[in-house]
């Protein structure tokens, strides 16, 4: 059983809607990113996101484009990523990670290699935004022997057949785009939510966490009262991009973020 699965088995029985924040490997400089891991676990994150910084992140807004560009400045890879979540694991063996980004820098190191070096690491579940289930069994099942998740994206618009097929694919929990466009694009519609998750839940047993769109408490607040996690990135990459000349600020401004969110996600209803 992988960790994200015995994380929200834990959550299920209890009733906790999991924090999982997203930043950019590298971003603003490679020093920044493993304390900043760990700061966001002492704010109240269950799960962390980490970017894998790309050259083409054609699914990103303009935000965490610039944050991937950033990192890139600096050499950043999937290697140096995966290196970062072994430092990570020194420390803190528990709180799940999870690796987002794109096929081409994992093709390239070899799915093999790369399924063996995630879970050297200490990688709980994958995330690429242009690899749809498909052409992804071939990945899970690499992933799954080694108790690694493949997650996809779930759109607005995707079909119940479609749901059903990441549903035989995937593991760990499906990602629900709350709103069409990029990241950071939008506002939250919460009726279509509400609505959509009635198709997704009847069409998969696997938790659905929610994100796109996700800037503030309230919003965490209300979209816990709908899906099992919510997620939020852009709203955390804008402090870093606030406060570039300024890292510790960045932190700061992120964990305080982060807090605010956990304590209205708590404090439903």
């Amino acid at each position: 059983m992988s960790r994200l699965a015995t994380k929200f088995a834990e959550f299920k029985k209890t009733g906790h809607k999991a924090l999982i924040p997203f930043i950019t490997a590298g971003d603003p400089n490679p020093a920044f990113t493993v304390p900043m891991m760990h700061a966001m676990v002492e704010a109240g994150a269950d799960i962390i996101e980490l970017g894998i910084p790309f050259s083409d992140p054609m699914a990103d807004g303009p935000v965490i484009q610039r944050a991937s560009e950033r990192a890139l400045e600096h050499k950043m890879s999937l290697r140096h990523t995966l290196e970062m979540v072994t430092e990570f694991r020194s420390t803190d063996q528990t709180t799940p990670v999870v690796l987002m980004g794109y096929a081409n820098p994992v093709e390239a190191m070899g799915y093999i290699d790369f399924a063996d070096a995630a879970q050297k690491a200490g990688i709980d579940g994958l995330l690429t935004v242009d690899l749809p289930p498909e052409e992804s069994q071939q990945c899970a099942d690499l992933l799954n022997a080694r108790n690694i998740d493949q997650i996809f994206l779930l759109a607005p618009n995707s079909s119940s057949e479609r749901i059903k097929k990441m549903d035989q694919v995937g593991s760990g929990f499906l990602y629900y785009v709350s709103v069409k466009g990029v990241t950071g694009a939008g506002n939250l519609d919460t009726a279509n939510v509400k609505s959509k998750l009635v198709n997704i839940r009847a069409n998969t047993a696997l938790p659905i966490a929610i994100g796109f769109g996700v800037k503030d408490a309230e919003t965490a607040q209300t979209i816990a009262g709908l899906g099992d996690a919510v997620v939020v990135g852009s709203a955390l990459i804008s402090k870093i991009e606030a406060n570039l000349d300024s890292p510790e600020q960045a932190k700061r401004e992120i964990t305080e973020l982060l807090k605010s969110m956990r304590t209205a996600m708590d404090h439903q209803g």
